[in-house]
């Protein structure tokens, strides 16, 4: 249940006692919010797709969890039926650790994907609004219609990355939402972009940064430091995307102790899966992984970039495990033509109407992806 404290903040930030209710009533039920798992976005990749399909649709890593992380999850299963606590501690010493953060600045939940409705539940109103780029990851808009907010939808660069200029003119801003890479276009916006962004954004307001791809990179660029520097920052990590766990939910948010306390009014998260936990804890100890995997997934990327340049067909130049082309057609109509192949690719975005988002698989699977393509769109 929320407090009265906090129910007298949402409504002196403007928040309806509509939306108050649905808050309320989603948090007694256990939930964060009526957005579910990692999902609210994902809900629009899901396809009830036949046996031996090709599964590009949801940026998922096809390599899953690693040998180590398997094998913590399997010897902490049998524990199944404890509150252990511990693993959940256990993930966030290791990344204060490794991102050279107090431990009191790291707070670790089953997928990042809570920690983003609830930092926009956090700060965003009526009044204040969540900005973001276009096309961009659409999940915190959601959470911005529950708290009555204004989503402002900047477009990207030319470039594809974001234009932060734009971005900080919005003077009522509560929160500007930057995934780094993007998702869908798998580029990424400068660090010296967002230290920029952080200096000169409006009073009051913050960056949440989401950092889900950054480890697929060849040039990874974390920002960790900004928020040991007590900067108004939210940082997101998820274990769903380099560390192959998407279905074992794992995730953090790396920020200030003062702006992880508003967040958790906000959560009624309680115990944390054991074998994600485990599983997360082991894949942070393997050295190389981060490394390996970056590479494998680049090589196929970049393979795939080839063909698609050999057809003559426009791509945004990803450096992360998804990547968008320009088809010349409607995107639902290529979605639906592929599907008649067992090929499954991303969801639309209204602003590009004609391009389509499409996940690095394997090797096998983007071969077929090439040659489904191929028929699809007669290169």
């Amino acid at each position: 249940m929320l407090t009265s404290t906090i129910e007298n903040d949402l409504l002196a930030r403007g928040v309806s006692r509509r939306s108050f209710g649905k808050i309320a009533s989603f948090l007694a039920a256990g939930v964060s919010l009526p957005f579910s798992g990692e999902m609210a976005m994902a809900q629009a990749s899901r396809v009830d797709a036949p046996p031996g399909a090709v599964m590009i649709n949801a940026n998922e890593n096809p390599m899953g969890p690693c040998k180590e992380a398997l094998e913590a999850l399997h010897a902490i299963a049998a524990q199944g039926g404890r509150y252990l606590f511990s693993e959940g501690t256990r993930v966030q010493q290791l990344l204060a650790d490794q991102e050279g953060l107090k431990t009191d600045y790291v707070r670790v939940y089953s997928g990042s994907s809570a920690p983003l409705h609830q930092t926009v539940l956090a700060f965003c109103s009526p009044e204040r609004s969540l900005v973001m780029g276009d096309p961009g990851y659409e999940a915190g808009a959601t959470a911005a219609e529950v708290a009555g907010a204004t989503t402002i939808r900047i477009p990207l660069r030319p470039d594809y990355s974001h234009d932060v200029r734009a971005m900080a003119a919005v003077k009522n801003a509560g929160v500007f939402y930057i995934a780094n890479p993007n998702n869908p276009t798998g580029t990424v916006t400068s660090k010296a972009d967002i230290e920029w962004l952080l200096a000169n954004k409006p009073a009051g307001s913050i960056l949440m940064l989401d950092e889900a791809y950054m480890h697929i990179a060849p040039n990874r660029q974390f920002n960790s430091a900004l928020a040991a520097a007590d900067r108004d920052i939210v940082i997101l990590r998820t274990f769903s995307k380099v560390y192959g766990m998407a279905g074992l939910r794992a995730g953090a948010v790396l920020a200030r102790p003062d702006l992880i306390r508003k967040l958790d009014r906000f959560s009624n998260n309680g115990m944390l899966p054991i074998t994600g936990m485990a599983a997360a804890a082991a894949s942070l100890q393997v050295k190389s992984l981060v490394a390996d995997r970056s590479r494998i997934i680049g090589g196929i990327r970049e393979e795939t970039f080839a063909y698609l340049e050999q057809k003559k067909l426009r791509y945004v130049p990803s450096v992360t495990n998804c990547f968008m082309v320009d088809t010349g057609r409607p995107t639902r109509d290529v979605i639906t033509a592929m599907q008649k192949e067992n090929v499954y690719i991303g969801r639309p975005w209204p602003v590009w109407p004609t391009h389509v988002r499409v996940t690095v698989g394997t090797r096998e699977e983007m071969e077929k992806f090439k040659t489904a393509f191929s028929r699809v769109l007669s290169v």
